[in-house]
């Protein structure tokens, strides 16, 4: 709550319009069959958090983020550009979406950066702790403890406090995990030999089906008849 600064910590959710119990709403078969979610239910206003991940192995990237999202969580609007992500819903849905967001490995305090404006860095080189380049300077490394502070909200505002947000990743995981090719500092787009296979397996059957469908098909009755039979 702190970090997006949308709320004071423990203050009343504001509202956009009455709650939905409240409304007489015309019937209507689709509201029986779509339950609405807690913020859609008390009328909360529409929030956001945006994401900025550093091309230098940050654990997710924008197009995967919108992608993940898009199919976990619910009444939600995504936003992909190429060097952030965006996320807009009603305000305590937000809350509970960002904690997932915040607290498993698709975060990382040294590559993954809140920034609701000014996200420029994503694309630069790192620093020498290792760290995302931020003109704001939300974020910084107690070197010491090694563990990265958050200091400013998302758009810039100093907190009042400090928001600890954990250690950076171990290099060779993140390297080993993370969905951001990089021919220098990662791994190569053409290196990944499955996502090559797949890719021009795309291709190839895409052609095929415009100009040659029967060639396509019989490719395909040729893939079935070697996929290994059931016992059953």
């Amino acid at each position: 709550v702190l970090i997006m600064g949308h709320l004071a910590p423990g203050s009343a959710y504001k509202s956009a319009h009455p709650p939905l119990a409240e409304q007489q709403e015309p019937a209507c078969p689709v509201r029986k069959l779509v339950t609405p979610t807690d913020g859609a239910k008390a009328g909360d206003r529409i929030r956001y958090i945006q994401f900025s991940d550093s091309m230098y192995n940050a654990p997710c990237h924008p197009y995967l983020r919108s992608y993940l999202e898009a199919y976990r969580f619910r009444g939600i609007d995504p936003g992909t550009l190429s060097g952030r992500q965006i996320i807009e819903c009603r305000e305590r849905d937000l809350e509970k979406y960002a904690k997932d967001l915040v607290n498993t490995e698709l975060f990382d305090p040294a590559l993954t950066g809140i920034r609701g404006c000014t996200v420029h860095g994503h694309s630069l080189r790192l620093d020498e702790n290792g760290m995302m380049f931020d003109m704001l300077q939300r974020c910084v490394l107690d070197k010491k403890a090694g563990i990265v502070k958050i200091v400013k909200d998302q758009v810039g505002v100093p907190l009042d406090g400090e928001v600890k947000v954990g250690k950076p990743m171990d290099a060779k995981w993140i390297k080993a995990n993370s969905t951001i090719y990089h021919s220098l500092v990662g791994t190569a787009y053409r290196d990944d030999a499955e996502l090559i296979e797949y890719i021009q397996r795309i291709h190839s059957l895409r052609v095929k089906y415009g100009f040659m469908p029967k060639e396509a098909q019989l490719w395909q009755k040729q893939q079935k008849s070697r996929e290994p039979r059931s016992s059953s």
